[in-house]
């Protein structure tokens, strides 16, 4: 098998891309500490933010300016696994990791605020984000969206905007925006789970490949051009992902949509258990309150 090294240092590491998370990272470290002073080390939560949006731009640049973003263009298996952590892992941390007292300054925007509010309705948050999600990987979808550089581009960040929008009833402290109570939330969860289940099952039990973009030798070199430069690819004798895995190309489909799914059930288990437990502690402290205490009389003098 070949070496991902044949594609030179930019397509493997995207060093645009790392100095663009860089900097923000360096202007939400200078927004949160120098230019919004009452936020000062030792509040309560304020540690715990900057360590959640550090992870989330570690990981951002993991799947998308790593090797694993190449490999999600020659392999479908590495692309599922870059569309799970992109859109089941990262959004819940960034959510996280942002101060409330920006996610209000943020909604407080008149142009933001209505749209925001209306793709994180909850019923409508389901729809979108599992709806673009599955509609995604419609065959004929999936390959022109993947080797267009504009489209991909386009569609992914919307994609993501709705992963936001559907993990902001679930993961958000803000108390104003809390639309769902804890047994909802945990219905939410598994409605979440359930729709996005027949599009990894399309995948997983087909009897056949589905995606001209990894099995059509021409198209798989018009997708691997979003992240590899025409002047390098022109150099290259390539035939197709077969000369980079072992596994077949039906495998390789099937082994995507198992990783799908499975990463899939790990995260929404993950947060079905958080929100179980916090559920559970919050009514027991309501119990605890509305308990009358009696004390013992004090004898008569």
């Amino acid at each position: 098998m070949l070496s991902l090294d044949l594609f030179g240092f930019r397509a493997n590491w995207s060093p645009y891309y790392l100095v663009s998370l860089v900097l923000a990272l360096g202007a939400y470290l200078l927004l949160v500490y120098k230019y919004y002073p009452r936020f000062k080390e030792g509040e309560k939560g304020k540690t715990g933010q900057t360590v959640y949006f550090t992870i989330g731009i570690v990981l951002l640049y993991a799947v998308k300016g790593s090797p694993l973003d190449l490999m999600g263009h020659i392999t479908f298996y590495a692309h599922m696994i870059q569309m799970a952590v992109l859109y089941l892992v990262i959004p819940p941390i960034l959510i996280l990791g942002i101060p409330e007292w920006c996610w209000r300054s943020l909604l407080r925007n008149k142009f933001i605020k209505p749209g925001f509010l209306f793709i994180s309705k909850p019923l409508i948050a389901l729809i979108l984000f599992n709806g673009f999600f599955s509609f995604y990987h419609i065959p004929l979808i999936f390959d022109v969206v993947k080797t267009d550089m504009w489209l991909h581009a386009v569609y992914t960040s919307v994609l993501f905007v709705f992963a936001l929008g559907m993990w902001w009833p679930l993961i958000n402290t803000l108390p104003e925006y809390q639309t769902l109570s804890g047994l909802k939330k945990v219905g939410y969860i598994f409605a979440d789970g359930v729709l996005l289940t027949p599009a990894c099952a399309l995948i997983i039990f087909a009897d056949s490949t589905m995606y001209a973009s990894f099995s059509d030798p021409n198209a798989w070199a018009q997708a691997l051009m979003l992240c590899v430069p025409a002047s390098t690819l022109s150099g290259l004798d390539l035939s197709g992902p077969e000369m980079f895995s072992s596994l077949s190309l039906l495998e390789d489909q099937q082994l995507g949509g198992v990783l799908m799914k499975i990463i899939q059930e790990i995260v929404y288990g993950v947060v079905l258990a958080h929100i179980f437990f916090n559920w559970y502690r919050s009514e027991q402290k309501v119990d605890s309150d509305e308990t009358p205490v009696y004390t013992q009389p004090r004898p008569a003098e």
